[in-house]
């Protein structure tokens, strides 16, 4: 079986997401700054991710244990994160440059499996592209290589409020727990790291 380990993240970057708590309005899935995302774009874009997958021969267990719902709603706050940095420090990105952006194929043989693996259904895929192209010119405008510290402050400065169905951002993602968002036992006290399993 083909798999692919979702990346999910602003990857051209790197970026961490942190998340900040704080009453949910009803409908929203996340409010980032001024963008409200709601659970109906979030269930919307995750039927049409799952057909995607399904259309490239890939099932859900390609995700490594990782929920459609997450995979989107992960991408949909790191492109509304994108967005609102483009415009704070206005930079724009061209339809030429998007296109490029889309016909990478990243870490993969395929740009179609490299934008699944970053959560993209076809459908979206022009948003996540102007997003990606944003984040690599505001990296540029930073300085290249040494903007990337500044880049993660920018992006670290718009804090995401998620509703508590989705849970915590997981601020520690690795094979191991490969989790995007850590259950917090919805009603506001965060759930403890699983138990180490002892060596015997």
């Amino acid at each position: 079986m083909k798999s692919i380990r979702v990346a999910v993240a602003a990857a051209a970057v790197g970026i961490a997401l942190t998340a900040c708590s704080s009453p949910m309005q009803a409908g929203a899935a996340a409010v980032v700054g001024n963008e409200r995302i709601t659970t109906s774009k979030v269930n919307a874009d995750s039927e049409a991710y799952k057909a995607a997958l399904k259309k490239a021969q890939l099932t859900e267990e390609a995700l490594g244990g990782v929920p459609v719902t997450h995979v989107v709603l992960q991408r949909l706050v790191n492109v509304a994160v994108s967005n609102q940095l483009m415009a704070r420090h206005n930079v724009q990105a061209s339809e030429t440059e998007i296109d490029a952006m889309l016909k990478d194929p990243g870490q993969f043989q395929s740009a179609e499996i490299n934008l699944l693996a970053n959560g993209v259904a076809p459908a979206d895929a022009r948003d996540y592209g102007r997003a990606m192209v944003g984040l690599s010119k505001l990296q540029q405008k930073f300085g290249g290589e040494s903007g990337q510290q500044k880049l993660v402050q920018e992006f670290g400065s718009i804090k995401p409020i998620l509703n508590p169905r989705y849970g915590a951002l997981n601020p520690q993602r690795s094979q191991e727990n490969p989790a995007i968002f850590l259950d917090t036992g919805r009603f506001g006290k965060p759930a403890g790291p699983p138990a180490q399993q002892q060596q015997g």
